[in-house]
């Protein structure tokens, strides 16, 4: 296998204030909780918030820091084999990049309130995307 140099930089965009404060306490999905987090963008990209009000749903992409990188293999919730986790949704992964399709609940200035989100209270984020149904959505 080639070694490919490279160096990846991430600057997180914003953090999350989420009634979630363990892993414990999170949705296994989103989509199974009502509740209302907030993503809070930080001044320098208040800028890119521009139109999201005008979405019914976003993809955040949030880095799970609380999250096990050291496992490759896990027992998905209710299965007893074990797998390897790029065929799971488990948050232990070499590089804990949370994803999640939330629905725009609410912007205002650089506040983000939004329902399905299932990271972590102070998660930081990583990104934001206009969900499309037509591209997104396989079906």
């Amino acid at each position: 296998m080639p070694i490919i140099p490279m160096e990846i930089s991430l600057k997180p965009v914003g953090i999350v204030k989420s009634p979630f404060k363990s892993m414990d306490e999170a949705p296994r999905q989103g989509r199974q909780s009502q509740e209302v987090s907030e993503i809070v963008v930080f001044d320098e990209y208040s800028d890119a918030l521009d139109g999201v009000e005008k979405c019914e749903h976003v993809i955040v992409l949030y880095w799970m820091d609380r999250a096990s990188r050291e496992k490759l293999k896990v027992v998905p919730p209710g299965e007893t084999e074990e797998r390897g986790v790029f065929s799971t949704r488990s948050p232990s992964r070499p590089n804990p990049i949370g994803f999640c399709v939330v629905e725009v609940v609410e912007v205002k200035k650089n506040i983000l309130k939004v329902k399905w989100l299932d990271a972590l209270d102070e998660s930081p984020v990583i990104d934001i995307k206009k969900y499309s149904p037509e591209i997104d959505c396989v079906r």
